[in-house]
């Protein structure tokens, strides 16, 4: 039934003029989001160009390019997006580096993009932990000119953590005071409560710091411990994004798991400051759902994009609204996703074949 719903869907987009949804050329920009396999999505709207930039872990079977990297999505209307390119690749020789490049996301930094992605080494062990076998992983940098690239590594590839530390998903904050901080996810493999950790940067993005916790994954009330194969029951981090609301208060996306999966969770701090401390709000999108970031439309309208499932993941867009103490999801735009059962609004708690669903 899902299947059936889908190609209809990507039928009846495909017999809407361009024209009509503002999008470039078809032969530029053929695709739709679910052809696209999308996990940790980081959206860019670049206002000079009037131009989406969706940047992900590159997949050759989509950019046709087998190197280890990033590749980046382009779409005028968030709906119809042209085919990836490659904007940065790990040199095959001379890093630490073996495989990952997860998460990719760019930041703005004096005049320059940087680009924070993932990687690890599974032979390069780190110092057991009980049950668990830790190996190196961590974010490295990559600077570029131009937001589209090409992106190229900064001090060798160097993680920005201390590399004795299992870490991933690293991204930029920087403070009212425009102090840039390092904020990223502690491994559970060597924590076994997954940690939210920050350290303040230099202006050239150097530690100057050093790392101090944020707050443990389970202070989250619905957060739930994911039995392990050797009896460990460990708590996961993923995902750190910041959002300065419009009344002041800081907010912070990240993701866990809960009882039914993946969760798309928000914390704020109550000093606003990114030292905090942090109380978790009520998550913004369960059903599987995470890592997702807030960017604002052409049009002013803000906006999260996110991943679902957890496995093959997709990419989601929602409409947000930003209430000051914290930001609510309006509604998921399944009219740019093709989503065929949205969670917002969610209008019923049983699917078509009769089976019950999960909470929004």
């Amino acid at each position: 039934m899902r299947t059936l719903i889908l190609a209809a869907l990507l039928a009846a987009a495909a017999a809407i003029p361009g024209s009509a949804q503002q999008a470039p050329a078809p032969a530029e920009a053929t695709l739709l989001m679910p052809q696209m396999q999308l996990h940790d999505p980081w959206i860019v709207a670049d206002k000079a160009t009037q131009t989406y930039y969706l940047f992900n872990r590159n997949e050759p079977a989509m950019s046709g390019d087998p190197r280890l990297g990033t590749m980046a999505y382009s779409s005028k209307d968030l709906k119809h997006w042209t085919k990836p390119k490659v904007v940065f690749a790990l040199p095959e020789t001379g890093t630490w580096a073996k495989a990952g490049s997860w998460a990719p996301e760019v930041h703005p930094w004096k005049g320059k993009w940087y680009l924070f992605t993932t990687f690890h080494d599974e032979a390069a062990k780190l110092p057991a932990q009980g049950n668990r076998k830790p190996y190196r992983r961590g974010t490295v940098l990559a600077v570029a000119d131009k937001l589209e690239g090409p992106y190229t590594l900064v001090d060798k590839g160097e993680p920005i953590a201390p590399k004795e530390l299992m870490t991933l998903d690293g991204t930029l904050y920087v403070d009212p005071e425009g102090k840039p901080w390092y904020v990223y996810a502690h491994e559970w493999l060597q924590t076994t409560i997954g940690t939210i950790e920050a350290f303040p940067l230099t202006d050239d993005l150097k530690p100057a710091g050093k790392p101090r916790l944020l707050f443990k994954a389970n202070e989250a009330p619905w957060a739930r411990g994911q039995l392990q194969p050797d009896g460990d029951r460990v708590w996961v981090t993923d995902g750190p994004e910041f959002f300065r609301t419009r009344t002041g208060a800081l907010l912070m996306l990240w993701s866990s798991y809960g009882e039914r999966g993946y969760v798309q969770a928000l914390a704020r701090s109550k000093s606003g400051s990114i030292e905090g401390p942090w109380e978790q709000l009520d998550p913004l999108v369960r059903r599987d759902s995470g890592h997702g970031m807030l960017f604002r439309r052409f049009d002013g309208q803000l906006m999260m994009v996110l991943h679902r499932p957890f496995t093959y993941a997709l990419g989601k867009l929602y409409e947000m609204r930003d209430d000051g103490d914290k930001v609510t999801v309006v509604r998921e735009a399944t009219e740019l996703d093709l989503e065929a059962y949205p969670t917002h609004p969610c209008t019923t708690k049983v699917s078509p074949t009769g089976n019950a669903l999960p909470e929004c």
